[in-house]
């Protein structure tokens, strides 16, 4: 079985119900939007701004030199301020704009932490991978005391944090990856079925129908699982966590009780991630090896229906990522600016930009956030809990997760006992009960188990029943033929 009968069965078992993948043609239309993304006369980085008391519509967008001039030095206030004039007599918001770029080589992690991370404002980090002055050297275990010492001490960049370029550099480019013997015979995850479990492609076949399908939106290996794999495993050895996002509180759990928290990527020109608020209150970074990708960025006030573009979707339209980036983004923006800053669109912000390879993006927690491919791209991202963004993730993990909160909140108390005061306190504010001092939700979760296990030997039973009708209906001799022909 080649690569075209691999991916036809993973893009049946994904989106069964979608039987033309090449319905709109994005094939052939999609190269002149990237062409203009990636011409060198579009400016990287662009956003639009409505000022709800005027009802003013600003759109900008400026270049990765302009970008590299702006720091944000106190919090972002969400609001457009007043126009004042640059020396050179155009024009210039006091405000920032997002992203910040950032370079590794002269932001100190602690910089880091105080003027942006805590500040919740999103920034792009560049030179992150090629011998940057700002990661842990290798993926070493680390304890927990030693990882408070590095990010209470990190306001200065010294000799011991300089790191060499990560291997990955020149490990994870296509024709690597392909001929790699670690790699290439590897199933990695590109998708899910209707129940939820995991479809995988071998490495090799995934590149091929990478470089060769015409779909309008591509399978895309999203793979959080792959440090289980012996072989795979070694993708961990290919880089490191920048000291930027060391501060891992969810480690504290173990690595088999924490939620999925890092992914390797390898995304197919069009393929991209829909529009979307990290998990329990997580921040994230992304840092782009191979490959060019497109960002959009929306901040935490803006609303879930506005950001979703509801009511802009006609009917029978898919809202895939590049549906998105094509389509549906340019509507909101439209809307947006016609709508007089009313409403749901009061305040309205969107900021877009292009990621180019070595640029680490750091989305803060609560920022809507969508990706699409412009290019074939590989690249690395983790969601992680810090100070920073704690209480975020306390008040949303204790309800969304709620046996492993009571785990985490016993690791704090002995790592972390400041930590776990404020747990406590938020809880007691909120008069919140934790899980496992409710009997009633303990039994709600009791139910939840066994009502999933039923539904699971249930749909074994109809799978052994189908199964048995078959071989009643074709003899037992024709359905074994038909099986290995389908496997083979």
């Amino acid at each position: 079985m080649g690569w075209e009968e691999k991916a036809a069965k993973a893009k049946k078992g994904h989106r069964p119900s979608l039987k033309n993948w090449e319905r709109d043609g994005l094939y052939e239309k999609f190269p002149p939007f990237a062409e203009f993304l990636l011409s060198p006369s579009t400016n990287p980085y662009s956003s639009l701004k409505i000022d709800s008391r005027t009802g003013r519509a600003e759109e900008r967008s400026w270049s990765l030199e302009r970008a590299r001039q702006k720091r944000a030095m106190s919090p972002p206030s969400f609001k457009l301020q007043a126009m004042q004039l640059d020396n050179d007599g155009s024009s210039e918001e006091t405000t920032p704009m997002y992203p910040i770029v950032l370079d590794a080589k002269d932001t100190p992690p602690g910089v880091f932490h105080e003027q942006y991370e805590a500040k919740v404002i999103p920034c792009v980090i560049r030179n992150v991978p090629y011998g940057d002055s700002s990661s842990t050297s290798g993926n070493r275990a680390t304890t927990f005391d030693e990882e408070k010492k590095d990010c209470d001490d990190n306001t200065a960049i010294s000799p011991s944090r300089i790191q060499k370029e990560w291997p990955a550099v020149h490990r994870w480019s296509l024709d690597k990856l392909i001929n790699d013997p670690d790699l290439s015979e590897r199933g990695f995850k590109c998708g899910e079925d209707d129940d939820g479990y995991t479809i995988r492609m071998k490495l090799r076949y995934f590149i091929e129908y990478l470089q060769h399908n015409k779909d309008d939106s591509p399978l895309y290996i999203f793979d959080a699982t792959f440090d289980e794999d012996k072989f795979a495993k070694r993708l961990l050895e290919d880089y490191t966590v920048p000291d930027y996002f060391s501060e891992d509180l969810f480690g504290l759990i173990g690595e088999s009780k924490r939620p999925p928290y890092r992914w390797f990527l390898v995304g197919p020109c069009r393929s991209g991630t829909t529009v979307h608020i990290d998990p329990l209150g997580t921040s994230a970074w992304n840092t782009l090896l191979f490959g060019v990708k497109r960002w959009v960025l929306f901040p935490p006030h803006v609303p879930k229906s506005v950001v979703k573009g509801r009511k802009l979707i006609l009917p029978g339209e898919d809202d895939e990522a590049i549906h998105y980036f094509t389509t549906i983004l340019p509507r909101i923006k439209r809307r947006a600016a016609t709508s007089g800053g009313k409403g749901d669109y009061s305040n309205f912000e969107c900021y877009e930009f292009t990621q180019y390879p070595g640029e680490t993006v750091f989305v803060p927690h609560g920022w809507w956030h969508a990706v699409m491919n412009v290019t074939h791209t590989v690249g690395v991202t983790q969601n992680y809990c810090s100070k920073r963004n704690f209480d975020e993730v306390w008040l949303q993990t204790r309800s969304g997760r709620k046996k492993m909160a009571c785990s985490w909140l016993r690791k704090l108390q002995e790592h972390y006992p400041d930590l776990a005061r404020r747990a406590k306190a938020l809880n007691r504010r909120d008069r919140f009960v934790m899980w496992e001092d409710d009997p009633e939700a303990q039994r709600r979760y009791r139910k939840k188990k066994a009502d999933k296990e039923r539904k699971k030997r249930e749909k074994m039973e109809q799978k052994e029943k189908e199964r048995a009708r078959k071989k009643e209906k074709w003899g037992d001799h024709r359905t074994t033929e038909r099986r290995k022909e389908t496997h083979s």
